[in-house]
Order: C-alpha cells, then sequence, then structure tokens
C-alpha cells in the first residue's frame, strides 16, 4: 500500500521531521492528505467490539468522518461483541495488504496472532480503548500506540456521585461489560475502590452483562426481586444504564433507585439533563476512533518507524463526567466564574460537541 504515497514530496512539503507529534505538524498533514486524497489514498481496516452498542457505533460514524477528510478508504469488521468472531475477522483480514489497521478488541489476548502477523508485513496497528494484549506486551508486539480513556476515573466519578446521593449507605448492585474487556475490568475496580471505603454500602449483586441490554434488563429484574430495598445500580455502560433505569421505572422504584453509566453517550447525556440518570462519565468514542485514523494515516505517510518516534505510545482520550445537579448558589450569582460550570448545564454544549465528532 505504501508504494502509492509520494513519501519525497510529502516530507518536503511539510515541516514533519521534528522532535514530537504536535499540532503544527497535524495542520500541514491534513491539508497535505487533503490534497492528495484522490491520487494517493489509504486502504485502511478497522474493527470495534460490536455495532450493536451506541459507542462502538459513533466510533465508526466518527472514524469514516475523519477518513473522509484525509482520503483514508476504511473497511469495518464488526467484533459482533464475540471474541471468537472478532478473531475469525482477523484471521480473514491479517492475508491482506492494509495501509494500517484499527481495532477496539473484545477481549485480551484475543487477536495477538493475526495483530502479529501484519506487523510483520509492516502494518502500524492502533489499539483502541482495549488492551490487545497485556500493556507491557505491547510494544514489544509492534503496536503504534494505545488510544484510551481513563476507565478507572469514570466509574470513579460516577460510583461517588451515586454513594453520595445515597448517603453512603444502602443496597448497590453493579452490571459489568465483558470480563475479558480490559476496559470493563477497569471500570470493575473503579466501583470496588469506591464501594470498598464505605461499611455502610452493601454490594448485593455484582455480574457480567457482556453488554447487553436484554441481559442487563434481565439482571436488574432480578436483583431488584431480591432485593426490593435497592438504592442503587451501576452500570458498565450507557446502554446497560439504561436498560436497567427502564426496568427500575417499570417497578415504580424511580424515585427509589439511582442508577448511573459510563461513556456519555447522546440518549445518556439527556437522561441525566432529565434526572432518569444520576450520572455519566464521557469515554469519547469520537476522539478515540478519529485519532486513531488520524495517526494511522500519518505513520503511513510519515513511515512506520518515523512515525514511533513522533507519536506518544499511550494517548488518553479524555472526558468529563457528568452530573444531574447544576451548581446555583445565589451568593455566586454576580461571580459566576466561581461555579461548577458556571451555573450552568454542560449538557446541550455536550450533545452539540458530539454531534460535530468532537467531544
Amino acid at each position: 500500500m505504501s508504494s502509492r504515497l509520494n513519501r519525497r514530496d510529502f516530507l518536503r512539503s511539510s515541516m514533519f521531521l521534528s522532535s514530537g507529534f504536535a499540532f503544527a505538524q497535524l495542520m500541514p498533514f491534513i491539508e497535505y492528505r487533503r490534497a492528495h486524497a484522490q491520487d494517493q489514498p489509504l486502504r485502511a481496516a478497522m474493527s470495534s467490539a460490536g455495532l450493536a452498542g451506541t459507542w462502538n457505533a459513533q466510533g465508526e460514524e466518527a472514524a469514516r468522518w475523519m477518513g473522509d477528510l484525509l482520503g483514508v478508504n476504511i473497511t469495518w469488521f464488526d467484533g459482533e461483541f464475540d471474541p471468537a468472531a472478532q478473531r475469525a475477522k482477523f484471521d480473514q483480514l491479517s492475508t491482506q495488504e492494509w495501509d494500517f489497521v484499527a481495532v477496539q478488541p473484545n477481549s485480551i489476548g484475543a487477536l495477538i496472532e493475526p495483530i502479529m502477523t501484519l506487523v510483520a508485513a509492516g502494518t502500524p496497528i492502533i489499539d483502541m480503548d482495549t488492551l490487545i494484549a497485556p500493556l507491557q506486551d505491547l510494544p514489544d508486539l509492534g503496536v503504534l500506540t494505545f488510544i484510551a480513556p481513563d476507565n478507572v476515573f469514570m466509574a470513579e466519578s460516577v460510583v461517588q456521585k451515586l454513594i453520595d446521593m445515597m448517603g453512603g449507605a444502602g443496597k448497590i448492585s453493579h452490571i459489568g461489560g465483558q470480563p475479558g474487556h480490559t476496559g470493563a475490568q477497569a471500570r470493575g475496580q473503579g466501583f470496588w475502590n469506591l464501594v470498598s471505603k464505605y461499611p455502610d454500602i452493601e454490594v448485593v449483586d455484582d455480574q457480567p452483562a457482556d453488554w447487553d441490554v436484554t441481559k442487563a434488563a434481565d439482571l436488574t429484574e432480578t436483583v431488584l426481586n431480591r432485593h426490593p430495598d435497592l438504592k442503587a445500580i451501576f452500570a458498565d455502560n450507557d446502554d446497560m444504564a439504561l436498560a436497567a433505569r427502564q426496568i427500575v421505572e417499570n417497578a415504580g422504584l424511580a424515585d427509589q433507585v439511582l442508577v448511573g453509566g459510563v461513556d456519555a453517550m447522546p440518549p445518556a447525556i439527556e437522561a441525566v439533563r432529565d434526572g432518569r440518570l444520576v450520572a455519566t462519565a464521557r469515554n469519547s468514542a469520537c476522539r478515540i476512533h478519529s485519532w486513531a485514523v488520524l495517526a494511522g494515516a500519518y505513520a503511513a505517510s510519515i513511515g512506520l518507524e518515523q512515525a514511533r518516534q513522533e507519536i506518544p505510545f499511550y494517548v488518553l482520550a479524555d472526558g468529563p463526567a457528568i452530573f444531574a445537579d447544576i451548581d446555583t448558589n445565589p451568593d455566586l450569582a454576580e461571580e459566576p466564574w466561581k461555579l461548577r460550570n458556571y451555573g450552568l448545564s454542560a449538557a446541550d454544549g455536550l450533545l452539540w460537541a458530539s454531534s460535530q465528532y468532537l467531544f
């Protein structure tokens, strides 16, 4: 694939070879790619855990948006929330030529062999959101960069809000993601980091629902039947949190059971704004997927070894926690800069930014 690229003209037309990967490099690169998108197209393979999830679907949209901007033709391989299905697709795509490959694996360790085949062929590999292999093994495996959120922070932010609203006491349950998904493992860690500090908090259920909204709903119904005095539910993603919230409402417990999730997808932001969810935290599908395309296209253009020197091995795709309450202290009305979010709801602005693939 790299034979398509006039790398000499590319290097001559920009100031890329410097000591770091900075904004001053990205703008000339984007201009170059837009100018040569037609005569020097790139071909990429991308895969996420499962397009049935709203986070993954938004990520594909953001990746294709960036791909259109940079002249990257993306072939998408749906992971189907099934490690075996995703592995079968990688066994297939690893026999083909790609300018770069970006993947969010379903399960750590499941894709190592086909990734090794791709690396041996000189293909830049971008790891998105979830570890392909144990972190210490990624550089030796040949992964160019790992773009991911702080899953522990996101979970802790939401769980702390739930605990505060519970008054530090009562029953709580946890609905997990896929057990082999390192993001889900980290969110579970964040959950336990917080609840273990409160002796009056009782965890009455902690089971994976594999990102499946039907399983999440079933788990919620079961735990409510067993513990009608349940006070809160933390789910590893928004899809499952909203499914749990619907069961809570159906049971007539909307005012009793608090629910929080992770990802800050548009339906969840709206639910936080409307008081149906207590909190969510942003795992930016837009940043993770679009940055993966940007890093992959850059490596395909500048050369993989040069890209290794310029692109950091770990790139944090950060995002805030989002709460329903608004800081409206009347004593600070004349000094709104002292209020959290200026005393305003962040929801509408975040929804707009998300719709533009910026948040």
